[in-house]
């Protein structure tokens, strides 16, 4: 049943996505299969998938920018397509391709006028977005985009996502293209966004970020979504460690470590006790630790394990 209040802030059930291609547009290619989301107002969501997973044609099924072949959405309790919702809604594609021979803030200024932005509050809008994303006024005011790095036109893009001040706003490979600089104060300024309770729809490759940022994960392949959830969820809350270090004396490393693997110098093992603990008592023991890690998997290893399940050729 289709929510109508917008405490579900995008909702999908069953969409199929079937695309007609060859010379004849005899061949049929299933984008999606069935796939149902539900995402709460606040939530920030990232969609996971390889390559040609689907996960762009679900982001523009929902934006209203492709038609479902079958299935039913919805973004703030209103069916998508509708035009009344759009003023809420803010969109970074992958690749953001803007008029070249505009500069920055002409762009901003255009996309404030599309969405209605009084004259004697855009100038203001737009400057406080600059100083977000990094950009600065100058490079806005005087070049056109023709001349800006990859980087400089995602930060652009960001701003344009943002320049309406939408409730749900949809990203899609919002890191592409930035140094780690820029990666950096991409996350904080979707952080900043998480804070203010915005809802969040993120595609992404970059693992980490994902881990970092999202309250729930979904993971797309071959059109079809494997597995939903919260990163406790999905896995596990361990609250057990693995502890590697060298030097310390043996029988003392193993009063404090279970499956204590020592070769040489070097050691790994599981701490019995409490972690702080632990650590002094290696330390007691004249030995050093070097990392301390959780013993649930990485996002990463549980990612490639629901595509090796999927019998997806994955290498590391």
């Amino acid at each position: 049943m289709e929510p109508t209040s917008t405490t579900i802030a995008v909702w999908a059930d069953r969409l199929n996505k079937t695309y007609r291609t060859g010379f004849w547009l005899n061949r049929k290619v299933e984008s999606l299969k069935d796939c149902s989301i539900a995402i709460p107002t606040g939530e920030t969501f990232g969609l996971l998938g390889p390559n040609g997973a689907g996960k762009t044609t679900l982001l523009k099924i929902l934006l209203g920018l492709v038609s479902p072949t079958s299935g039913r959405a919805s973004i703030l309790g209103r069916s998508i397509g509708d035009q009344g919702v759009r003023q809420q809604v803010g969109y970074l594609p992958e690749n953001p391709y803007f008029y070249d021979y505009l500069t920055g803030w002409e762009f901003l200024e255009f996309m404030a006028q599309l969405f209605e932005i009084p004259r004697s509050q855009r100038s203001q809008r737009i400057m406080q977005l600059l100083e977000w994303v990094g950009l600065s006024a100058k490079s806005a005011k005087n070049k056109q985009m023709r001349q800006y790095s990859k980087g400089m036109l995602q930060r652009v893009g960001m701003a344009q996502a943002l320049i309406g001040n939408p409730e749900v706003i949809f990203l899609d490979e919002p890191m592409s293209g930035l140094d780690p600089l820029g990666r950096y104060q991409m996350r904080e300024i979707i952080l900043a966004l998480k804070a203010q309770g915005k809802t969040i729809f993120f595609n992404s490759h970059i693992l980490n970020d994902v881990e970092a940022i999202c309250d729930r994960v979904a993971i797309l392949a071959q059109g079809e979504l494997l597995c939903t959830g919260s990163l406790d969820e999905l896995l596990g809350t361990s609250d057990c460690y693995h502890v590697s270090g060298h030097g310390g004396e043996t029988t003392a490393l193993q009063s404090v470590l279970s499956d204590l693997d020592r070769s040489g110098e070097t050691w790994q093992g599981t701490p019995n006790g409490e972690l702080s603990e632990t650590i002094a008592a290696i330390g007691a023991a004249g030995g050093t630790v070097i990392n301390v890690r959780s013993a649930r998997p990485s996002l990463e290893d549980f990612f490639l394990k629901q595509l090796r399940d999927r019998g997806l050729n994955v290498s590391r």
